[in-house]
């Protein structure tokens, strides 16, 4: 049995209801074909003794033209006519059309119908009964003669189709069938697949941070073209619909994960799913909102299929460093405060049906690690050392020295007696048990703490910039001191600690020296030395606070070595002021990690005298790190180069990377198949001038050195020297030219002259302009810079310095499956087109 679609259903009914007053059902005639048979539902097969009125045949009427019969059938014999059709019949048990009898006959006999049988269907009154439905005689039914019951003697021949009433019968047959379409379209309605949320692959989207119960379930939408500004528009679309269609009503009967559209607050149309129900009343969930409430059922309708198409909007995240504090009250309401209602950049850490991610807050002019702030929110405020203007606070350490000047100490307390109390159980724990890959970081984010073994023991680390894979910068929370590492040196805090070691806050107090004089400006390095060899890892000096700075977190104090303690004339503060160490000396400067000191006497002409707190401390570091990088003890060689980087032979191609493009007359490539080993150097470089001993270096033009810019160690070329204490490089490995303070260079070790410096200038071939404009310029980027792209040679040329040597080359973009973009070409026909608009 075949079914009828809705659509082609009603229109059938229609027509039904208003012309013949009966049902049908279909099937395909078994001859084959695309033909289909029409023939009425069951019906109860009345007996005889039940019949009552037989219907009177209308007058004859001419009969419809017939189609002739296929050739080649053979013609039925008259004598067997009447009993082939009463044989018919009985295989239709709920009747046949008139007019689909000679179809049907020649189907399963496969002979000829008889062209005038239809005429006088009277004439098959003997092998079947006949109902006549209207003046037309083909629109008559056949059913098979009923036999007579043996009990039974009919009254007359009037009760052949007795008082069966085929009108209540067809009537209740469709009410049944419209009951189970709608029930059917219950169903597709619920089986309809929503497509799931794609995860945008931008390096950092933004989301909207809607509500949360705890940190590992965070409800975020994300902001975009393709998802807010689409369920925007989507939403106008439902009101559209639902505001100005009559025929839409609001649903009769619903259930648990039913999926409606809710008139809700302000006229707006949401999509929502039936969290549960009540008389009514329904409670939902806004699937693109992510809240839920209580509606009356008459603002809810049925939801198109129209608006399935885009994916519900609202998702759940996880905040990555949260989550042994997950479900903590006190967490979640500081998360809420933060973050609920606004907008932030997030950096998805790990792609899952809840995403592991950190939210940076981009709004003021530093970005805020928004994880990092609820962590630091849940310290034990018991524990944290609130330092009293005009106290005196014995056995402070000074545990770093900036090249500005600052401190970091630690004052005795509670929080730090805890703390250490906790390392040395750390400690036995570790050495108790065998250390396992779970201990490992395998997931390194900005704002994590973890572990970090250095001078013997365990001290607790926050991770403040990751490099890549292998490298990341970190401070020691209860030191104040940063440095680059390796991953592979960093330790996950054993679960067993981690909530008592989140509750302990950073130990390392920020101070600076009260009533420095102005006059001093910037601190020297031979101030900065001498401060270090002073106090540096010193366990029992003294402050006396002056001044606590609330806003930039900082104590202005008096600083007291043991012997001098507590004489205010005899402090760090009136002996640093000694005026020779304080002439500033051109082109010399310290990096912000203490290395050794000079002694106040020393001249600055003289190699400084390394203290021994200074030195123990240096050194610490640098043992912990040498493990992984060449020995620190290298010489320093202004003259030797790497040998220049290998370019193909003209007309041979090449795989580059092209860091910078200014125009097609200069641009600057890296060869390809090399990059793997820059990123390696990069990494080394980092981890080197971490904790290499500081140098004097008294700069020269056109040297080549090492230069700290923005977080990461280059090699550069020094060229020029400013007023002003910047120095111009140029960046021999991407291209770049930058401006850098003259703290930030140091001698470029021996060991990082072996790999050919990387960045080579190039000119686009194929094309000529002698003027590239600042509209053809920015075009040309776009099509090229911080892309890979073959390029293929057509000159080379070469000079002494690596860094003046030159490549004319054309460039291909092979990014597209199908066709190859050139570029000279691609300019040569903007050049024209700008030029007609010109």
């Amino acid at each position: 049995m075949l079914q009828i679609n809705r659509s082609a259903f009603i229109n059938l009914k229609e027509f039904v209801f208003k012309n013949f007053k009966f049902t049908a059902q279909v099937e395909k005639p078994c001859s084959g074909g695309q033909d289909l048979l029409l023939y009425p539902a069951k019906r109860k097969q009345l007996s005889r003794s039940e019949l009552d009125v037989e219907k009177v045949p209308p007058p004859p009427l001419p009969a419809p033209k017939q189609i002739p019969p296929s050739k080649g059938c053979p013609t039925v014999m008259p004598g067997d006519f009447k009993e082939k059709v009463g044989e018919l019949l009985v295989k239709y048990s709920s009747g046949l059309w008139a007019s689909a009898l000679p179809k049907a006959f020649e189907g399963m006999y496969k002979v000829k119908f008889p062209e005038d049988a239809l005429k006088n269907l009277s004439s098959l009154s003997d092998v079947c009964t006949i109902d006549y439905i209207s003046g037309n005689p083909q629109k008559a039914i056949l059913y098979a003669k009923l036999p007579l019951p043996t009990d039974k003697t009919p009254k007359d021949a009037g009760q052949a189709h007795g008082d069966y009433d085929i009108k209540s019968m067809i009537e209740q047959e469709y009410l049944q069938i419209e009951k189970n379409i709608a029930e059917t379209a219950e169903t597709i309605m619920e089986n309809i697949t929503v497509p799931p949320l794609i995860i945008p692959t931008e390096a950092s989207p933004s989301v909207l941070v809607v509500e949360l119960s705890n940190t590992n379930e965070v409800v975020i939408r994300y902001v975009g073209k393709d998802y807010s500004a689409a369920q925007e528009l989507m939403e106008d679309e439902m009101k559209e619909y639902y505001s100005k269609n009559s025929k839409v009503t609001p649903v009769q009967t619903v259930h648990v994960g039913q999926l409606l559209a809710v008139n809700a607050e302000e006229d707006a149309w949401l999509r929502a799913q039936i969290i549960s129900t009540e008389e009514n009343k329904i409670k939902v969930c806004y699937v693109d909102y992510g809240f839920s409430e209580n509606v009356e059922k008459s603002k809810a309708y049925k939801l198109n299929p129209k608006f399935c198409s885009l994916s519900f909007q609202a998702t759940k995240c996880k905040l990555a460093g949260l989550e042994v504090l997950s479900d903590d009250p006190g967490l979640v309401k500081v998360v809420e405060s933060l973050t609920c209602g606004k907008i932030f950049a997030v950096e998805i850490l790990e792609k899952a049906d809840i995403p592991l991610v950190v939210l940076y807050d981009t709004s003021g002019d530093d970005d805020v690690n928004i994880n990092a702030t609820c962590l630091k929110a849940m310290c034990d405020e018991s524990l944290e050392v609130h330092l009293q203007v005009d106290a005196m606070y014995t056995n402070v350490r000074v545990t770093n020295i900036c090249s500005d000047g600052t401190l970091y100490c630690q004052v005795p307390c509670k929080g730090l007696n805890k703390l250490n109390d906790l390392l040395h159980k750390i400690e036995d724990y570790f050495h108790c048990k065998h250390m396992t890959s779970e201990y490992f970081v395998s997931l390194p984010f900005c704002g994590k703490i973890c572990l970090f073994h250095c001078k013997g023991k365990w001290l607790r680390v926050e991770i403040t910039n990751v490099h890549s894979s292998r490298a990341l910068d970190v401070q020691f929370l209860d030191s104040g001191t940063v440095t680059s590492v390796k991953v592979s040196e960093l330790r996950e805090i054993p679960s067993r600690f981690l909530q008592e070691m989140i509750a302990i806050p950073p130990q390392a107090i920020k101070c600076c020296l009260a009533d420095i004089p102005q006059s001093v400006g910037m601190w020297t390095p031979d101030a900065v030395l001498w401060l270090r060899d002073s106090v540096l890892n010193c366990s029992d000096c003294s402050i006396k606070v002056t001044k606590v700075d609330e806003t930039r977190r900082i104590a202005h104090v008096y600083l007291f070595t043991p012997k001098n303690f507590p004489d205010p004339h005899r402090s760090i503060n009136r002996q640093i002021t000694n005026a020779d160490l304080w002439k500033h000396q051109k082109d010399v400067f310290l990096s912000a990690i203490s290395s050794g000191g000079s002694s106040p006497s020393s001249k600055s002409g003289n190699t400084p005298t390394v203290s021994n707190a200074g030195e123990n401390f240096r050194k610490s570091l640098t043992d912990v790190i040498k493990k992984s990088v060449v020995d620190h003890t290298v010489s320093f060689s202004m003259e030797e180069l790497p040998p220049p980087v290998l370019l193909s032979k003209p007309g041979e191609h090449m795989d580059v990377y092209v860091p910078v493009a200014c125009h097609p007359g200069y641009f600057v490539i890296q060869p390809w198949q090399e990059i793997h080993k820059l990123e390696v150097l990069m990494e080394e470089m980092i981890l080197y001038y971490s904790v290499s001993e500081e140098r004097h270096v008294a700069v020269e033009k056109d040297q080549v050195y090492a230069a700290k810019v923005e977080n990461k160690w280059h090699r550069v070329l020094l060229k020029g020297v400013l007023t002003n204490g910047l120095v111009s490089v140029y960046e021999l490995d991407y291209g770049k030219h930058e401006l850098v303070n003259i703290r930030k260079v140091q001698p470029l070790a021996d060991m990082f002259r072996k790999l050919p410096f990387q960045a080579v200038t190039a000119q686009l071939a194929g094309v000529k302009c002698n003027q590239w404009s600042e509209e053809a310029s920015m075009v040309f980027r776009n099509h090229v810079e911080k892309k890979p792209l073959v390029a293929l040679v057509q000159t080379v040329i070469e000079n002494t310095n690596p860094w003046d040597r030159k490549v004319v080359v054309y460039l291909v973009d092979t990014s597209l499956p199908d066709t190859d973009i050139w570029i000279h070409d691609f300019m040569s026909e903007y050049l024209v087109e700008l030029s007609k608009v010109n």
